[in-house]
């Protein structure tokens, strides 16, 4: 059964700035070179209803490819080197089909 792992954020840089620019360009990179990272998006949130500005959102074949994500040393570097400095307040949903 697949995971579609989102993850819905507000950075700490401004809008349109080069930084968070750079810092979407990285996550994209990074994350989509991890094994088992498929239908990776970045969406930028429209509506006024929330205040969080992007969403990161992928798919996993399984438990077993999530898991892997979860403990692969990219996106451990990846949270503790980026995320954790430059994401103000973030929310994360995981959904399998009904």
């Amino acid at each position: 059964m697949s995971i579609q792992h989102t993850v819905v954020f507000r950075l700490v840089h401004e809008p349109g700035s080069t930084a968070e620019i750079e810092f979407l360009e990285s996550g994209r990179a990074t994350l989509t070179a991890i094994p088992g990272v498929t239908a990776f998006a970045v969406n930028r949130q429209v509506s006024p209803k929330s205040d969080f500005t992007w969403q990161f959102s992928m798919v996993f074949a399984d438990q077993a490819a999530y898991d892997g994500y979860n403990a692969h040393p990219a996106h451990v570097g990846f949270v503790e080197t980026r995320w954790q400095a430059e994401v103000d307040a973030f929310q994360e949903y995981d959904f399998v089909a009904r």
